[in-house]
């Protein structure tokens, strides 16, 4: 396992960590938490780029990390009163909807869409949205509805994406089958004298 899967993987851990401070009533505990996973999100992203170690099991994970957190972040927030059931439902349609949508693709052996900066603007809008309801700004949940929508444009350009990148594999796929079904296929004859000889 390579540096940026071990930071997506840390990021997994920081869950549970989070609820425990969370449920302590520690908000800024538990935003500095937040936090943390957000870095570790900028942080996998860059050194997976940079040195080259984008891999199959990364592109997946990376998503899945950080809508685990977010969702988990926005549920502790729902039960605590500070984000309203009507933003909490939009955001676990969307989020689960595409976590689900991931790994039963990505589980048939179809390509997914590796994290882009669409994902990635959108996952650093939300952290902005949790830090303005931990310090209870009186705009914080107009900008939540906000991104709320953004995230949902993004799902739509995403799933164009999707449908594009399959596509090009399966045209690729079909060219290869064609051209395999033309190659010439050779033909041994055998020759007065028992030689074989290729024709």
């Amino acid at each position: 396992m390579n540096l940026p899967n071990m930071l997506t993987m840390l990021r997994f851990a920081l869950i549970p960590v989070y609820i425990a401070v969370f449920s302590t009533g520690n908000l800024i505990g538990s935003f500095a938490i937040v936090v943390a996973a957000g870095a570790t999100d900028i942080l996998d992203g860059y050194l997976a780029r940079r040195y080259g170690q984008v891999t199959t099991v990364g592109a997946m994970l990376d998503p899945l990390a950080d809508k685990t957190m977010m969702i988990t972040v926005i549920l502790s927030l729902l039960i605590a009163g500070y984000v309203p059931w009507s933003a909490g439902a939009a955001i676990f349609i969307r989020d689960l909807g595409m976590i689900s949508g991931s790994a039963f693709f990505h589980f048939r052996g179809m390509k997914t869409v590796p994290a882009n900066w669409m994902g990635k603007l959108t996952t650093v809008l939300y952290y902005i949205a949790i830090m303005f309801i931990f310090f209870e700004l009186p705009f914080a949940q107009s900008y939540l509805w906000g991104v709320i929508i953004f995230s949902f444009v993004t799902t739509f350009f995403y799933i164009l994406l999707f449908v594009g990148l399959n596509q090009k594999e399966g045209e690729a796929a079909e060219a290869c089958r064609e051209e395999e079904a033309e190659e010439p296929v050779s033909v041994k004859e055998t020759a007065p004298g028992g030689d074989v000889r290729q024709a």
